[in-house]
């Protein structure tokens, strides 16, 4: 089963921090809208230590 990875960061560059990498969806939509939403809220801004990026990543987490 594949699960999408929501993946946050911080900053630009080298400053580039990953802050979450713990929200998994089902729905790559799902997963697209939250990373659209985060990206809305913080990832316009004059300081670019606090610019946020946000995409999704498939991730295989077994059979069921």
């Amino acid at each position: 089963m594949h699960l999408f990875l929501l993946l946050v960061f911080t900053g630009t560059g080298d400053g580039k921090e990953l802050i979450s990498d713990t929200m998994t969806f089902r729905d790559i939509y799902a997963c697209n809208e939250m990373a659209r939403q985060v990206v809305k809220r913080f990832g316009f801004t004059n300081s670019p230590d606090y610019f946020v990026t946000a995409y999704c990543v498939p991730k295989f987490i077994g059979n069921e």
